[in-house]
This record gives structure tokens, C-alpha cells and sequence, in this order.
């Protein structure tokens, strides 16, 4: 029998790399719902100052992967005034290092996205059929980087990376990046992974979608890309867990079960990442100068517009997002806008105006990725 907690649960194989944080245990089970809200946003507030006290991480570097079409409709929560149906997002890697609670140095890859895996996904496998018969392709997918050949760019092996995650497991093929004892069909043997010695930190219900497939869910899931992923290369966590120092993921539910979303605290702050929005105009609609976003949600009484595919749970995705804004800094470029720097992030591109974001952090860059003891033996 197993004990969970809300980082983990003891009895698993491995349970002593991450830590639970105390401050959002139960704030997710509070009813009724507008009580729920407070309490999520109470326990950021006071988690947020823990968090910053604890210190720095060592270095973050990001790195653009790919852009691929999105519908317009999904973006904003279906708020903005499109003259487009499909705008193009950009999809970012991070390289992350940090010093963890056994006082070693740590590599935390976010978001490694394998463009092939995210084409099967049924969403994307339909629309490149549709693409490929308009002779279109082209205009939908532009590749800027593959992530197995990132690291050697900052000195790394990939045999250097502890740890790989992603915020969800929507269009991710995982067999691609973590390895596989099984054959993918059409290959000839099984996948090898792509950072050898990481470990996948994933949130159990963000696996348990896998095992049972809801329709509404299905869209946006690669089959069968669990599959023959080993167990032994899975770090799976519950609710809110801190890496190490300056950076934790928080359980942020609602656009899927497991979402959980990147915290990491630099010497401008503290920045979020994660797919719950589109761009800064999603977490700051007030600013928003895309036509309808600020309007609909002033409208409404919103403080956040939600990135809406799925909408497994819009109650608690807008939950999670000001569990986010409440984490994030104020950006020393401009303090009015938060720094939340989405995953997967609206183009700025005319070809797709008036939906263009209001602001866009563009990428980051702090401190100075090195070599760890290990790789220098």
C-alpha cells in the first residue's frame, strides 16, 4: 500500500528528488468555487515569498523549436475578432540549471518538443493531410532548432540532462525523447532516448490520461506514446514539488489534468511558463490590444482569458492562471506587463494580424550554462 502526499507518494521507486510545497496542499479541494480561487491565490502569495527567499537558479537559456498552425478560435478563449482561421504559435525549449537540495548542480530540459511525435498527434496528422493536399504545408510549419542538437550549442552532452518535462503531454510523442522498449510502428527497432540519463518529471494524472482516453481529450494525444517508455526513467509526482533552488513546478489543472507549469526565480524575478495562455495579453487582458480580448473579458469580469482547445476544466485552468500571475515579477522592461512567457506562444506575425500578441517577452537568457563535474571526468 502506498501514502500520498501531496508531492508524491511514498512507496514509489523514486520519491527524494522532489519536494512537496506545503502551502497549496488541499486549496485545489475547496468549495465552493469562488472560495477555491481565493485560496488558490492566497497560498501563491505566500508560497511566492518562500520561494524567493530560497535563492537563484544558476542559468536558463531559451531556444525557439518550431511554429506550427493553431485555430484562431482556440487562442484567446475565442474572444478576439479573427480575420484568419489559423494563426501559427512558437514552440520553446528551456535549458535550465539550479542547484539541488543535495547541493549539486542540476540540468532541467523544458519542453524538448520531437516535431515528428507532435505531427501524429490526431489534431495534427488530420490538418497536415488537409495542408498537403492545398499544396500548403509550407505556409503552416517553420523548424528553427531540433532539441538533441541544442545542448552541444552550450557545451553540453546530452547525457548531461537530469531531469526533461513539459508542462502537458499534449502532442508529444514521449517514446521519441525518453526511449521505448518498443518498435514505433513503421521503424525497426525501438527508439533510444534522446537525453540518456534524464528522467521525465510528469504528473500522475497527466499519465493516467494515457491509460484512459476521454473523447474530449483525444485530439491532442499521440497514441500509444507512452508506450514502452521504461518505468525506471519516470519521476511521477502529485499536486506542487520544488526541483531545487529557484525553481519548482506547479500543479496548475484545467487545460488537462496533470498541467503543471515552470516557476524559476532570476535576478529580474520570478518568471512562469506554461501553454494555460496564448501570449501576456492572456494573463493581462486589461492591456490587450487585440480586437475583443480586453472587451470580452472586461465584459465578463475575467482577469485572465484562457487558451481554450479542450477546456477539460475552464473553472480550474482559470484558477491556474492566477495562481500563475500571483507567482510572476513585474518586468523591469515594462512593469506593467507580468513575467509569464507562454510555451507555446502567438506569433507575432502580420500575416495573422489583428491576432498578434500586445507584448511578447521575447526569450530568456540568464546566467551561464556550464559543464557538469561529472561530464568533465
Amino acid at each position: 500500500m502506498t501514502t500520498e502526499t501531496n508531492g508524491r507518494r511514498q512507496g514509489d521507486q523514486s520519491t527524494e528528488l522532489v519536494r512537496p510545497i506545503p502551502e497549496f496542499d488541499g486549496v485545489h479541494d475547496v468549495w465552493p468555487r469562488g472560495k477555491r480561487l481565493e485560496a488558490v491565490r492566497d497560498a501563491a502569495t505566500r508560497y511566492r515569498e518562500r520561494f524567493i527567499a530560497q535563492g537563484q537558479i544558476k542559468a536558463i537559456k531559451s531556444f525557439d523549436i518550431a511554429a506550427a498552425p493553431y485555430p484562431a478560435r482556440f487562442a484567446f478563449q475565442g474572444y478576439s475578432v479573427n480575420l484568419n482561421p489559423m494563426i501559427s504559435i512558437i514552440n520553446r525549449m528551456f535549458v535550465i540549471q539550479f542547484e539541488g537540495f543535495d547541493g549539486k548542480l542540476k540540468t532541467l530540459v523544458w519542453e524538448p518538443t520531437v516535431a515528428a511525435g507532435s505531427a501524429e498527434a490526431p489534431f495534427y496528422h488530420k490538418l497536415q493531410q488537409v495542408s498537403q493536399k492545398l499544396k500548403a504545408e509550407k505556409l503552416f510549419v517553420t523548424y528553427y532548432n531540433d532539441p538533441d542538437t541544442v545542448l552541444p550549442r552550450l557545451g553540453l552532452r546530452n547525457e548531461d540532462v537530469d531531469y526533461i518535462s513539459f508542462d502537458h503531454l499534449h502532442v508529444q510523442d514521449v517514446r521519441m525523447i525518453m526511449g521505448s522498449d518498443e518498435i514505433i510502428e513503421g521503424e525497426t527497432e525501438p527508439r533510444k532516448p534522446l537525453f540518456p540519463n534524464a528522467k521525465l518529471l510528469v504528473h500522475r494524472r497527466e499519465l493516467g490520461t494515457f491509460e484512459s482516453m476521454h473523447p474530449m481529450q483525444w485530439a491532442w494525444y499521440v497514441d500509444g506514446g507512452m508506450n514502452g517508455v521504461p518505468q525506471d526513467r519516470l519521476e511521477i509526482f502529485d499536486g506542487d514539488v520544488e526541483l531545487g533552488v529557484g525553481v519548482s513546478l506547479l500543479w496548475t489543472p484545467g487545460h488537462t489534468d496533470g498541467n503543471h507549469s515552470l516557476v524559476v526565480n532570476t535576478p529580474d524575478g520570478v518568471w512562469v511558463s506554461s501553454e494555460n495562455g496564448m501570449a501576456a495579453d492572456s494573463w493581462q487582458p486589461e492591456l490587450s490590444k487585440i480586437p475583443g480580448v480586453k472587451q470580452q473579458a472586461s465584459f465578463y469580469g475575467r482577469e485572465v482569458v484562457l487558451n481554450g482547445n479542450t477546456l477539460e476544466d475552464s473553472l480550474d485552468q482559470y484558477d491556474s492562471m492566477v495562481k500563475e500571475k500571483t507567482m510572476a515579477s513585474p518586468s523591469p522592461r515594462d512593469s506593467r506587463w507580468l513575467q509569464i512567457i507562454p510555451s507555446s506562444e502567438c506569433a507575432p506575425w502580420k500575416r495573422q494580424w489583428p491576432v498578434v500578441p500586445t507584448h511578447s517577452h521575447g526569450g530568456l537568457d540568464y546566467g551561464t550554462i556550464v559543464v557538469p563535474e561529472r561530464a568533465s571526468r
